[in-house]
């Protein structure tokens, strides 16, 4: 291998572990938040808006370095190469760039609680973080007994979108929580499918992921109905008043869905073909969630 490929091969795997596209997690529930408060009360606050989403990249990026630290500590990274953790051999550096990450997020929420005078969002992302810490930290590890899904449901979904409607609005909209259903399904399907080509990882760190207690066969039955889910749930929102018809311009990710639900399905058992699959469902995060936030925008 020439100097030049070993270069290649090392900024493949820096990238791999830095997961620029992954924190679309992050911006989108702020997007979908401030689109619907601006639809709903045209207010909208670009200070608080570019707060919070700084906050919410800093804060996602502790649990993403904090997270190889914590299963640096299992053996369940020893194969992952891009592993922050293994590609710097600096597990305190790690986590301590991780932590003074989440402190600079949280003082971000916590100025625009005190510039609001409201103890209200802080109070909410706090839980939000509290759920990241008790998925993957010591004594919790609840990620290792299957419920991370659940818990990246409730912090990404319904505790952070209606949150960051009231940062703007400081009231509660019954539309931020419907739409925050949506988000934290789809969120949570970005971490179900990077599980699909780690199962032999997993089995042997003792980590008890839903594709290990389901396989993987059956996971990608799941993974079906569990990204289908989506669409009749924002028609049903629409017919129900709760969303402008606008929104069902998020149908126009459906393609992403198909594509994420074939390759699983073709694939499901073979680790080195499946594990782009998380890709994929980024894709069908960010264009469903962008999409629904500009059907609220253009209402």
């Amino acid at each position: 291998m020439t100097t030049e490929q070993i270069s290649r091969s090392k900024s493949k795997l820096w990238l791999a572990a830095i997961k620029p596209p992954m924190y679309s997690v992050a911006i989108m529930p702020i997007w979908i938040g401030t689109a619907i408060a601006f639809a709903e009360t045209k207010i909208f606050n670009p200070a608080v808006f570019l707060i919070f989403l700084l906050a919410a990249i800093l804060i996602l990026a502790w649990e993403n370095l904090s997270n190889d630290v914590f299963d640096s500590e299992t053996g369940i990274d020893k194969n992952k190469h891009h592993s922050l953790v293994n590609l710097t051999g600096k597990k305190s550096l790690i986590f301590w760039l991780g932590n003074l990450c989440l402190v600079i997020g949280l003082l971000g929420v916590v100025a625009i609680a005190i510039w609001q005078q409201d103890p209200t969002v802080i109070i909410m992302v706090l839980v939000a973080c509290a759920l990241g810490y008790m998925y993957q930290a010591p004594p919790f590890r609840l990620g290792y007994q299957g419920l991370g899904e659940i818990l990246c449901f409730f912090a990404f979904g319904p505790l952070l979108v209606p949150t960051v409607y009231y940062s703007q609005t400081q009231t509660w909209s019954l539309a931020s929580l419907a739409t925050s259903v949506i988000v934290g399904i789809v969120t949570s399907l970005i971490l179900f499918c990077s599980h699909f080509h780690q199962v032999k990882d997993d089995i042997a760190a003792g980590k008890r992921s839903p594709i290990v207690r389901l396989g993987t066969a059956k996971g990608a039955k799941v993974l079906v109905w569990f990204t289908a889910s989506i669409y009749p749930l924002s028609l049903l929102f629409v017919l129900l008043g709760i969303f402008p018809v606008w929104t069902l311009l998020s149908w126009l990710s459906l393609p992403y869905a198909v594509k994420l639900c074939r390759h699983v399905q073709q694939n499901h058992n073979q680790p080195e073909k499946v594990s782009n699959c998380k890709f994929i469902a980024v894709a069908v995060h960010f264009w469903s969630c962008l999409l629904l936030g500009v059907g609220f925008f253009i209402s």
